[in-house]
Formats: C-alpha cells, structure tokens, sequence
C-alpha cells in the first residue's frame, strides 16, 4: 500500500494536535501525517530574529527528522503563509500544496485597497489587550453580516498565554516578508485551495484570485457554509479528506521533477 506522507500546519491559535484532530481521523492508514505546531510557540516568547524563515526550517526539520526528501504540505490560515513560503523557497521539497485559507499570501502590487486596508486594522489589533484583540481578530476575518461563533466555555487553556506575543509576531512578520512570486510561478505540482464562503471575501477570495494568477496547476474548492473559523478541517473533514486525497493522487501520478534530493 502506498503511503502518503504529509505535514499540515495550523493557524495562530490553536495547536495543531487540536486544530487537525477531525482531518486527521479522517485520513486513514495509507496516510503517514504530522501534525506541527508553528515555530513561534516553541517557547514562552517567539524566537528572537522571528520571520517566515524560521518556520520553513522548522518544516524541513520536522521533514529530516522522518527521513523524508519528498512530503505534501497543508496549511490553514498562518500555517498556509508558511507553506507559501516553503514552495517559494524549497519547491523540489514539495509534493503537492494544500492552502486553508492562509492568512497572507505576499505583499505583492496586485492587491485591491481593501485587501491593503486589512493590514493596518490588523497591527492595530494586535497591540490591543488579548480580551479586546481576539474578537476584533475574528470579526474582520468574517463576511459582513455572519455572526462570530461563541467563544469555548470555561478559563482560557494554558496554551493561550502565549498566543498574543505569537500573534504580533506574525503579523510584523507578513508585513516584512518577501514572498517570492517568481519563484511560485516556477512551483510545478498541484496547488489546492480551500475558502470558505462565508469569511471575509476582500482577504481570503481576494487571495484565491491572485493566487490562480501565479500557479499553473490551481484548484480552487468553495464550502458554502463554512468561515475561517469554522472551518472544513474542523467542520467537514470528510469531504476535505476526500479532496485532500483526490490532490495527493493526481500529484504523485505526474513525474517528480529531476531536481527533486
């Protein structure tokens, strides 16, 4: 039996044990996955120099530690911008590219205003208290007119303290980072989107537009019902698994390019 062999990458909130559980029983034993949790919550505080290069070599790491050359990367919201920054830079390392809704993807010139204007409301957040931030957080990423879900009964896990200062690290990190168009148009496998129809379009439809202007081979699929924080991996992990699969096949069934190590 073939094995498929797969890193999935979360968003800024919660760990990726958590945030992959229901995708992750959904896979099934052909499926060799990893679940990992992003670099900048490693310790208390993010790692000093933080940028989107130092969760791509948290990638590869996780990769090495498995033997792995070849793997296929999936990620959701920031854990998304880091697998976008993990094609641009190591390509060859990638089988296929799942994107859930990443959170940024380039500070390239193509961006609409309100695409621009969702970065300064996202600073600005960021150095609000936690108890002000993370609802402004959720309401811009959602579609006008849909309602935030209600937040987790009970105390805050202990996992959250560490997530503001993540947070603002993240965010000064897109602001700064190059993302390399070019080296994306260059990414030769199957590249997966994942939106959901009721997030904020001027972020996440806005991005799956620009993206199919820079990959050849982009598969775009719409979950009506779903949000950015209500998610398929979380809400219909079987039909995503099925997709997931569906990419995973098609990719390993195209010829891996010779400079593949």
């Amino acid at each position: 039996m073939e094995t498929w062999r797969v890193i999935l990458l979360p968003g800024i909130v919660m760990p990726a044990a958590d945030a992959f559980a229901s995708l992750l029983a959904e896979l099934g034993v052909d499926v060799d996955a990893v679940a990992k949790d992003l670099e900048v919550y490693v310790a208390d505080t993010p790692p000093a120099g933080y940028s989107l290069d130092v969760e791509v070599t948290g990638v590869l790491e996780a990769a090495r530690a498995r033997g792995w050359d070849r793997f296929h990367l999936v990620g959701y919201s920031a854990g998304g911008s880091v697998a976008l920054a993990c094609a641009a830079l190591h390509g060859e390392r990638l089988t296929s590219l799942a994107l859930l809704e990443p959170a940024w993807a380039g500070n390239w010139d193509d961006a609409s205003r309100a695409h621009q204007a969702l970065w300064p409301e996202y600073r600005r957040f960021a150095a609000l208290p936690p108890e002000e931030s993370m609802p402004a957080f959720v309401r811009i990423q959602l579609r006008r007119g849909v309602e935030p879900p209600a937040p987790p009964p009970g105390p805050p896990p202990p996992w959250m303290a560490r997530r503001p200062q993540g947070i603002r690290a993240i965010i000064e990190a897109f602001r700064t980072y190059d993302l390399d168009r070019d080296a994306l148009r260059g990414f030769d496998r199957p590249v997966y989107f994942a939106l959901g129809a009721q997030s904020n379009p001027d972020q996440f439809r806005e991005e799956a537009e620009r993206l199919t202007r820079v990959f050849d081979d982009f598969w775009l699929e719409v979950f009506p019902r779903r949000h950015h924080f209500d998610p398929p991996h979380r809400a219909e992990a079987p039909a995503l698994a099925a997709s997931l699969r569906s990419l995973w096949q098609r990719s390993e069934e195209r010829p891996t390019p010779s400079r593949a190590s």
